[in-house]
């Protein structure tokens, strides 16, 4: 057996709550240049004008791999970890929330029942990724201005650092202009949580119930990775207009659902999908680190708890 077995005693809310951030961090480090050139073609075909573009020649990125090299080559190496400080910061209070409280909120629901329909499962998801939502909105809109921001010898980098951007944002456009997107945001997350961990939970389930699969390693990396798959087909459209609202100059689009007939009029349906390709192996990705790691981190926490309590 690979890895750590599962514990006696269930973990508590706050190991779920801090593994969740901690493992959540840890994918985000490995998986943030395929975030980044999925912003990246996301953006692609947008009108000039919104607040991350470039005065410059536009650069024309084709594919994940070569929107990856395209970078790497005009803006340099570190282009592809621009905006990972408020990537960490996202996570770390974004996921502790969506998926650290899952568990909790979804006994709620069920009065404490062992028996957790889809129904109950659904409302968990959406109503941890709401919270999570609104707790981080901020961290997330300045991650992706700093994603979607070309950098280029011959302009200055709108902001200079994590907090003179999020103090920039708040002075030119309000408060309210580090909640910019919250709705399809909200409306994602609801997605994608429901997706992710409502389809990890049933996968899980179903491999654990119908295979010889135990819960351990190849369990879990089975599970997220299906996890993965789902999501992005799901969830890719409402992620391209959250990414296009967030990332617009202000009055460029008067709602969210402007934005949405603005694509749809100057590029088509298939602009929905744009960045399907890093999305997949961004979320494949990220999927099958952060809950191979969750998993190991709450039985870790939990066996070290046991072993301080047997040692007291």
């Amino acid at each position: 057996m690979v890895g750590f077995r599962p514990a006696d005693v269930p973990p508590s809310a706050a190991v779920k709550f801090v593994g969740a951030g901690t493992a959540a961090c840890i994918a985000d480090l490995l998986t943030f240049p395929l975030d980044t050139a999925k912003v990246r073609l996301q953006i692609q075909g947008e009108a000039r004008g919104s607040v991350a573009t470039g005065s410059g020649p536009a650069v024309k990125y084709r594919g994940v791999f070569g929107t990856i090299a395209t970078m790497v080559r005009t803006e340099g190496p570190r282009s592809l970890y621009s905006g990972l400080v408020a990537g960490l910061q996202r996570q770390m209070s974004f996921a502790s929330v969506r998926i650290g409280l899952y568990d909790s909120v979804k006994q709620f629901y069920t009065k404490g029942s062992d028996h957790a329909g889809i129904g109950s499962r659904l409302l968990a998801g959406s109503t941890t990724g709401a919270m999570a939502v609104a707790i981080a909105q901020p961290t997330d809109v300045v991650k992706v201005r700093f994603q979607a921001k070309a950098r280029s010898l011959g302009h200055a980098r709108r902001y200079c650092s994590t907090v003179d951007a999020y103090k920039t944002i708040a002075k030119e456009e309000g408060i309210s202009g580090l909640w910019k997107g919250t709705a399809p945001n909200i409306a994602r997350n609801a997605i994608v949580n429901c997706t992710e961990l409502v389809t990890y939970d049933f996968i899980k389930d179903m491999l654990l119930r119908s295979t010889p699969l135990t819960d351990n390693l190849p369990c879990h990396f089975a599970s997220a990775f299906g996890a993965g798959l789902c999501t992005t087909v799901i969830a890719s459209p409402v992620d391209v207009v959250k990414t296009r609202y967030m990332n617009s100059a202000l009055g460029q689009y008067s709602s969210v659902l402007s934005c949405a007939a603005a694509m749809m009029t100057k590029e088509g349906p298939c602009a929905f999908y744009k960045g399907f390709m890093p999305s997949f192996l961004r979320l494949g990705s990220w999927n099958v680190v952060m809950f191979v790691t969750y998993e190991q981190l709450k039985r870790a926490m939990m066996a070290a708890n046991h072993s301080c309590k047997t040692f007291l």
